[in-house]
Protein backbone atom coordinates (compact mmCIF):
# COMPACT_ATOMS: atom_id res chain seq x y z
CA UNK A 1 0.00 0.00 0.00
CA UNK A 2 2.76 2.31 0.99
CA UNK A 3 4.57 1.41 -2.30
CA UNK A 4 1.28 2.17 -4.06
CA UNK A 5 1.36 5.67 -2.52
CA UNK A 6 5.01 6.41 -3.47
CA UNK A 7 4.26 5.33 -7.25
CA UNK A 8 1.77 7.77 -7.25
CA UNK A 9 4.06 10.33 -5.98
CA UNK A 10 6.53 9.75 -8.10
CA UNK A 11 4.54 9.64 -11.59
CA UNK A 12 3.12 12.99 -10.43
CA UNK A 13 6.40 14.19 -10.07
CA UNK A 14 7.23 12.74 -13.38
CA UNK A 15 4.70 14.52 -15.36
CA UNK A 16 5.06 17.85 -13.41
CA UNK A 17 9.11 17.50 -14.94
CA UNK A 18 7.29 17.38 -18.14
CA UNK A 19 4.83 20.62 -17.90
CA UNK A 20 8.12 22.59 -16.25
CA UNK A 21 10.63 21.31 -19.24
CA UNK A 22 8.13 22.84 -21.92
CA UNK A 23 8.10 26.14 -20.30
CA UNK A 24 12.10 26.20 -19.93
CA UNK A 25 12.75 29.31 -22.19
CA UNK A 26 14.93 32.67 -21.99
CA UNK A 27 12.78 35.08 -20.93
CA UNK A 28 10.84 33.17 -18.17
CA UNK A 29 11.78 33.75 -14.47
CA UNK A 30 12.39 30.84 -12.25
CA UNK A 31 9.19 32.21 -9.88
CA UNK A 32 7.31 31.70 -12.88
CA UNK A 33 8.09 28.01 -12.79
CA UNK A 34 7.43 27.95 -9.41
CA UNK A 35 4.33 28.95 -9.78
CA UNK A 36 3.62 26.66 -12.73
CA UNK A 37 4.56 23.41 -10.27
CA UNK A 38 2.86 24.68 -7.40
CA UNK A 39 -0.89 24.63 -9.58
CA UNK A 40 0.31 21.51 -10.93
CA UNK A 41 0.76 19.58 -7.44
CA UNK A 42 -2.39 21.10 -6.20
CA UNK A 43 -4.62 19.87 -9.12
CA UNK A 44 -2.97 16.69 -9.15
CA UNK A 45 -3.76 16.30 -4.71
CA UNK A 46 0.12 16.67 -3.84
CA UNK A 47 1.50 19.46 -2.00
CA UNK A 48 5.49 20.33 -1.93
CA UNK A 49 7.99 18.58 0.43
CA UNK A 50 10.46 21.74 0.59
CA UNK A 51 7.95 24.63 1.46
CA UNK A 52 8.77 25.01 4.48
CA UNK A 53 11.31 21.97 5.10
CA UNK A 54 13.53 23.42 7.37
CA UNK A 55 12.59 27.01 6.37
CA UNK A 56 12.91 26.65 3.18
CA UNK A 57 10.91 28.94 1.16
CA UNK A 58 10.20 27.59 -2.46
CA UNK A 59 7.62 25.08 -3.37
CA UNK A 60 10.85 23.56 -5.88
CA UNK A 61 14.54 24.14 -5.51
CA UNK A 62 15.84 25.78 -9.26
CA UNK A 63 19.68 26.27 -9.53
CA UNK A 64 21.32 27.41 -12.88
CA UNK A 65 24.73 27.18 -13.89
CA UNK A 66 27.25 27.00 -11.31
CA UNK A 67 24.83 26.26 -8.83
CA UNK A 68 24.67 23.23 -7.43
CA UNK A 69 21.13 22.45 -5.62
CA UNK A 70 18.72 24.34 -3.24
CA UNK A 71 18.40 27.84 -5.27
CA UNK A 72 15.44 29.58 -4.11
CA UNK A 73 12.94 30.36 -6.68
CA UNK A 74 12.44 34.28 -7.67
CA UNK A 75 12.59 36.67 -10.20
CA UNK A 76 15.80 35.66 -11.71
CA UNK A 77 15.22 34.85 -15.61
CA UNK A 78 16.05 32.26 -17.60
CA UNK A 79 19.17 33.15 -20.45
CA UNK A 80 19.51 31.43 -23.29
CA UNK A 81 22.78 29.00 -22.92
CA UNK A 82 22.03 28.41 -19.03
CA UNK A 83 21.52 25.52 -17.62
CA UNK A 84 18.85 25.01 -14.95
CA UNK A 85 17.97 22.12 -12.48
CA UNK A 86 14.39 21.62 -11.53
CA UNK A 87 14.57 19.32 -8.08
CA UNK A 88 11.06 18.80 -7.52
CA UNK A 89 9.74 16.78 -4.02
CA UNK A 90 6.27 16.33 -3.26
CA UNK A 91 4.03 14.50 -0.64
CA UNK A 92 1.01 12.15 -1.87
CA UNK A 93 -1.55 11.15 0.57
CA UNK A 94 1.93 11.51 3.52
CA UNK A 95 4.39 9.65 0.65
CA UNK A 96 7.18 11.56 -0.83
CA UNK A 97 9.05 11.29 -4.28
CA UNK A 98 12.05 13.41 -4.96
CA UNK A 99 13.53 13.82 -8.50
CA UNK A 100 16.03 16.00 -10.15
CA UNK A 101 16.82 16.85 -13.96
CA UNK A 102 18.93 19.17 -15.63
CA UNK A 103 17.76 21.01 -18.79
CA UNK A 104 19.07 23.30 -21.31
CA UNK A 105 18.02 26.82 -21.98
CA UNK A 106 18.14 27.86 -25.76
CA UNK A 107 21.65 26.74 -27.29
CA UNK A 108 23.88 25.95 -24.88
CA UNK A 109 27.64 25.36 -24.96
CA UNK A 110 29.48 21.94 -25.87
CA UNK A 111 30.88 21.93 -22.69
CA UNK A 112 27.42 22.06 -20.82
CA UNK A 113 25.72 19.60 -23.21
CA UNK A 114 28.68 17.08 -22.00
CA UNK A 115 28.58 17.66 -18.36
CA UNK A 116 24.26 17.24 -18.54
CA UNK A 117 24.79 13.76 -20.59
CA UNK A 118 27.28 12.46 -18.61
CA UNK A 119 25.57 13.62 -15.11
CA UNK A 120 22.36 11.45 -16.61
CA UNK A 121 24.49 8.48 -17.47
CA UNK A 122 26.32 8.20 -14.29
CA UNK A 123 22.80 8.12 -12.43
CA UNK A 124 22.13 5.35 -14.45
CA UNK A 125 25.34 3.56 -13.59
CA UNK A 126 24.34 3.69 -9.94
CA UNK A 127 20.65 2.59 -10.44
CA UNK A 128 22.05 0.07 -12.03
CA UNK A 129 23.59 -1.80 -9.02
CA UNK A 130 20.29 -1.85 -7.03
CA UNK A 131 18.87 -5.27 -6.44
CA UNK A 132 18.27 -7.20 -3.04
CA UNK A 133 21.64 -8.75 -1.49
CA UNK A 134 23.71 -5.31 -3.24
CA UNK A 135 25.31 -3.03 -0.86
CA UNK A 136 24.89 0.73 -0.65
CA UNK A 137 28.50 1.39 -1.82
CA UNK A 138 27.84 -0.46 -4.68
CA UNK A 139 25.76 2.72 -5.81
CA UNK A 140 28.45 5.39 -4.83
CA UNK A 141 31.34 3.26 -6.46
CA UNK A 142 29.43 3.09 -10.01
CA UNK A 143 28.45 6.98 -9.73
CA UNK A 144 32.45 7.85 -8.73
CA UNK A 145 33.79 5.36 -11.26
CA UNK A 146 31.55 6.84 -13.96
CA UNK A 147 32.12 10.35 -13.55
CA UNK A 148 35.85 10.12 -13.51
CA UNK A 149 36.61 8.15 -16.50
CA UNK A 150 34.58 11.22 -18.05
CA UNK A 151 36.75 13.89 -16.44
CA UNK A 152 34.28 15.04 -13.96
CA UNK A 153 34.31 15.58 -10.19
CA UNK A 154 31.27 14.43 -7.61
CA UNK A 155 30.50 17.25 -4.97
CA UNK A 156 30.68 15.13 -1.97
CA UNK A 157 29.10 17.03 0.62
CA UNK A 158 25.54 16.49 -0.71
CA UNK A 159 24.31 12.74 -0.80
CA UNK A 160 21.03 11.17 -1.98
CA UNK A 161 18.74 9.13 1.11
CA UNK A 162 15.99 7.15 1.92
CA UNK A 163 12.44 8.71 1.33
CA UNK A 164 9.25 7.17 2.49
CA UNK A 165 7.03 8.86 4.85
CA UNK A 166 9.94 11.71 5.63
CA UNK A 167 11.31 13.27 2.48
CA UNK A 168 15.35 12.43 3.62
CA UNK A 169 15.26 9.33 5.65
CA UNK A 170 18.28 7.10 6.96
CA UNK A 171 20.40 5.72 4.79
CA UNK A 172 22.61 8.27 3.33
CA UNK A 173 23.05 7.78 -0.55
CA UNK A 174 26.66 8.51 -0.96
CA UNK A 175 27.69 9.66 -4.66
CA UNK A 176 31.36 7.60 -4.19
CA UNK A 177 32.21 5.12 -2.17
CA UNK A 178 34.02 1.81 -2.11
CA UNK A 179 32.23 -1.41 -4.00
CA UNK A 180 30.98 -3.92 -1.32
CA UNK A 181 30.83 -2.24 1.31
CA UNK A 182 27.74 -0.73 3.61
CA UNK A 183 24.46 -1.40 4.10
CA UNK A 184 23.01 -4.39 2.82
CA UNK A 185 19.69 -3.17 0.16
CA UNK A 186 16.67 -5.37 0.72
CA UNK A 187 13.66 -5.49 -1.12
CA UNK A 188 10.96 -2.39 -0.41
CA UNK A 189 13.60 0.18 0.41
CA UNK A 190 12.76 3.12 -1.04
CA UNK A 191 16.34 5.27 -2.08
CA UNK A 192 16.65 8.58 -3.82
CA UNK A 193 19.87 8.19 -5.86
CA UNK A 194 20.99 11.88 -7.03
CA UNK A 195 24.25 12.52 -8.25
CA UNK A 196 25.97 16.21 -8.89
CA UNK A 197 28.69 16.38 -11.03
CA UNK A 198 31.03 19.15 -12.08
CA UNK A 199 32.72 20.19 -14.84
CA UNK A 200 35.15 21.83 -13.05
CA UNK A 201 36.43 21.03 -9.27
CA UNK A 202 34.50 19.55 -6.58
CA UNK A 203 34.64 22.21 -4.37
CA UNK A 204 31.17 24.13 -3.43
CA UNK A 205 30.13 26.88 -1.11
CA UNK A 206 26.79 27.88 0.30
CA UNK A 207 25.38 31.58 -0.83
CA UNK A 208 24.25 34.42 1.81
CA UNK A 209 21.07 33.18 1.39
CA UNK A 210 21.70 30.18 3.65
CA UNK A 211 20.35 27.91 0.88
CA UNK A 212 22.01 27.97 -2.09
CA UNK A 213 25.66 25.85 -2.78
CA UNK A 214 27.93 26.92 -5.52
CA UNK A 215 31.04 25.28 -7.18
CA UNK A 216 33.83 27.36 -5.50
CA UNK A 217 35.49 27.36 -9.27
CA UNK A 218 32.62 28.80 -10.43
CA UNK A 219 32.47 25.83 -13.03
CA UNK A 220 29.40 24.45 -14.20
CA UNK A 221 27.26 21.55 -12.52
CA UNK A 222 24.28 18.81 -13.14
CA UNK A 223 21.73 17.38 -11.04
CA UNK A 224 19.73 14.42 -11.76
CA UNK A 225 17.85 12.05 -9.39
CA UNK A 226 15.35 9.54 -9.16
CA UNK A 227 13.18 8.16 -6.48
CA UNK A 228 14.59 4.15 -6.69
CA UNK A 229 12.60 0.93 -5.25
CA UNK A 230 14.55 -1.82 -4.35
CA UNK A 231 12.86 -5.45 -5.70
CA UNK A 232 14.28 -9.10 -5.46
CA UNK A 233 16.17 -9.29 -8.80
CA UNK A 234 16.65 -5.47 -9.30
CA UNK A 235 14.83 -1.97 -9.24
CA UNK A 236 11.72 -0.26 -9.82
CA UNK A 237 11.88 3.83 -10.90
CA UNK A 238 9.10 5.50 -9.18
CA UNK A 239 9.88 9.09 -10.73
CA UNK A 240 10.41 7.95 -14.26
CA UNK A 241 7.37 7.11 -16.68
Amino acid sequence: HEIELMKHSGHINYLCHKLLEKNIRPGITTGELESIAKKFMEENGCISSTKGYEGYPGYLCISINDEVVHGIPGKRKLKNGDIVKLDISMIYKGYHSDSAATYPVGHISKEKEYLIEHTKKSLYEGIKQVKEGAKLGDIGHAIEQYAHEHHLSVVKELCGHGIGNELHEDPDVLNYGKAHTGMTLKAGMTIAIEPMLNYGERYVYMLDDDWTICTEDGSPSAHFEHTVLVTKDGYEILTGE
